[in-house]
């Protein structure tokens, strides 16, 4: 169970258009954060939803006591977030998840995400680059949407992008470079995350090829604590198959143990 505080924004950067990049004071989140987890946002203005929004943690600075995360404008509530200025204060619950990504003594891993589905794993990057050997493949669809690329570069140590139309360095799905690269040498670990096709792909290559894997789920979660029921996800380890919770069991699963 994460904590409830109310979080100064001391930055506020313009990712790509309709994409914010939020570093909030929050030493008592960033001193519990893990890779994988996220934060429950409060919109206060006038006008907001009353669910709160949930949001990827993309970087933790336990030392300064700083939390970073990136949100794309979808609806109403991410709309009036995204006018909050540098000083205004915002309610955060956080961290939540009690699934957030192994880091273990691997020699090699791949980190594949799509889309705005690559910002949850710039921390895990940022961990693993210590001890690991990182290829991280990002895909997007066209030049226009590829973001953060230079901070991707430094926290791995091969960087593949890809885009569908070819508009930007490598053309085709991100998957497809990951398994022309397993060909070669297979990795330790595959983490994942991203759009549901995307996972279902690489999911089902990872279970093909016996290359252990873990996934981060993305759905609507309205409590962040397994209350509401919202965001059930289908379970298929241990002797009965049973419904958990993504915000709750997950985000973040073994592939092997889900049913996406």
């Amino acid at each position: 169970m994460g904590v409830k505080v109310n979080c100064e924004l001391v930055k506020k950067e313009v990712v790509a258009e309709g994409i914010y990049k939020f570093t909030v004071k929050a030493p008592a989140i960033a001193s519990k954060a893990k890779a994988g987890q996220f934060l429950e946002i409060k919109v206060s203005k006038t006008g907001a939803p009353f669910l709160r929004r949930p949001i990827s943690i993309y970087n933790i600075c336990k030392e300064e006591g700083l939390v970073e995360f990136i949100f794309q404008v979808k609806g109403e509530g991410t709309k009036l977030l995204a006018e909050e200025n540098v000083g205004a204060e915002i309610d955060i619950m956080g961290p939540l998840g009690n699934g957030s990504f192994d880091i273990s003594d691997y020699k090699k891993v791949a980190i594949i995400g799509g889309g705005i589905g690559t910002y949850p794993l710039h921390e895990l990057a940022k961990e693993l680059n210590e001890k690991s050997d990182v290829t991280v493949y990002m895909g997007f669809r066209n030049k226009d949407l590829v973001t953060l690329e230079d901070e991707f570069a430094k926290v791995s140590n091969r960087l593949v992008i890809t885009t569908d139309d070819g508009s930007y360095k490598e053309k085709g799905f991100a998957i497809n470079f990951l398994k022309e690269d397993c060909k070669k040498e297979k990795p330790d670990m595959i983490y994942a995350c991203g759009p549901l096709p995307m996972l279902k792909a690489v999911r089902e290559f990872a279970l093909e090829e016996n290359i252990p894997c873990q996934v981060s789920l993305e759905e609507r979660m309205g409590c962040g604590i397994g209350a509401c029921l919202g965001c059930a996800i289908k379970i298929i380890s241990g002797e009965e198959p049973r419904f958990g919770h993504v915000c709750k069991d997950g985000p973040v699963f073994n592939a092997k143990d889900v049913e996406i």
